[in-house]
């Protein structure tokens, strides 16, 4: 699957614009990722993008990502992609671990970039000038972005052996090349 046709398939089960972007902030930090660990860039961003595409049909677990599974596995999407998608959620890690390199980024990035852009709408500057600093600060506060896990963003980055300070320099910077995009630059 190319990313034309990736695209193609978020928009035909995703119609949520919000959901959408979503999908494009961890297309550019999965690509981004797959830049600095010399990784395959086009496979990486296609997970990023196909990671959550199932979720407005199919939002509770265990549904959401093994329906996807099926829909992608009857594609033809390489087995690669597919199990990082499945290693995303909590439901499916006895099966498919987090135990690659595609699949620990994936978990690292989703929720973190979710609340960089509560972070960046909230802002006047949106993403521009954004620091761990205002992030982590953010973190502190329960009801901001209640639903997006800190636990998740801070286990992510420890998963990948970075700092969360860097992390989150990281997915900035990711998102920042996709700000058009995003609505928010």
């Amino acid at each position: 699957m190319n990313r034309d046709e990736a695209w193609q398939l978020l928009c035909e089960y995703t119609p949520n614009d919000s959901l959408r972007k979503h999908a494009l902030a961890v297309e550019a930090a999965m690509r981004h990722y797959a830049r600095r660990m010399d990784e395959d860039e086009e496979a990486w961003g296609i997970t990023g993008l196909l990671h959550d595409f199932d979720y407005e049909r199919w939002p509770n677990p265990p549904d959401h990502t093994r329906e996807g599974a099926k829909v992608l596995r009857e594609k033809g999407v390489d087995e690669e992609i597919v199990g990082a998608m499945l290693s995303h959620t909590d439901w499916n890690t006895e099966e498919y671990p987090r135990d690659r390199p595609i699949r620990k980024v994936l978990f690292a990035v989703d929720e973190l970039c979710g609340f960089l852009i509560a972070c960046a709408l909230v802002r006047p500057t949106k993403l521009e000038g954004l620091k761990p600093k205002s992030v982590k600060k953010k973190m502190k506060t329960p009801a901001f972005a209640a639903a997006v896990s800190r636990d998740d963003i801070t286990n992510g980055a420890e998963a990948l052996g970075v700092s969360l300070d860097d992390h989150i320099r990281i997915c900035v910077e990711a998102l920042e090349s996709v700000a058009s995009e995003l609505g928010l630059a």
